[in-house]
């Protein structure tokens, strides 16, 4: 149930990128959708996406507001503030629901609830050899999916670095 709510929260939040007039109203119905993403990750149990998501979509979130708020700020101009307070506080309070209903479906911790992961524990030592069942899995059985998180983080955190640098005057 939960992930047909995220999904119908998704599809009017990406309407509403569409149809606002305004840039940083626009970036920040756009951010919704990539944190609701984010949070589906975590209701279908793939913790590692939903992490990599929210980090790739808070990178994103700063470089498109520190590219849009020299260009566009109408409702601070106008006068606004009481929209932007009000509009701010609903979405923290909706994004705080889903949080609470993603939470509450998380297994207890500590226990297995796939039978991959319980074959880890079974057989992770013997396959690997290695000391730390972390580490044989992480290196072992997930080590291409590890290495492609990395380089998602990376290529982010680059194109953070290429947008925010401070370019010298040409002589």
């Amino acid at each position: 149930m939960e992930i047909y709510l995220l999904l119908i929260f998704m599809i009017v939040a990406a309407v509403a990128a569409l149809e606002i007039k305004d840039l940083i109203s626009s970036v920040i119905a756009l951010s919704a959708v990539g944190l609701s993403l984010s949070l589906a990750f975590l209701v279908l149990k793939a913790p590692n996406l939903a992490i990599t998501q929210l980090v790739v979509e808070l990178l994103c979130l700063i470089l498109l507001i520190h590219a849009t708020i020299k260009k566009d700020l109408p409702l601070v101009k106008d006068g606004r503030w009481l929209f932007n307070t009000v509009s701010t506080l609903a979405f923290v309070a909706v994004f705080l629901v889903f949080i609470y209903f993603a939470l509450k479906e998380l297994p207890v911790f500590g226990m297995p609830i796939m039978r991959v992961s319980g074959e880890y524990l079974d057989k992770g030592f013997s396959l690997t050899g290695a000391a730390n069942i972390v580490t044989a899995v992480a290196l072992k059985f997930r080590g291409l999916d590890s290495l492609g998180e990395t380089v998602v983080i990376f290529v982010s955190a680059i194109g953070v670095l290429a947008v925010m640098r401070k370019v010298g005057k040409i002589r």
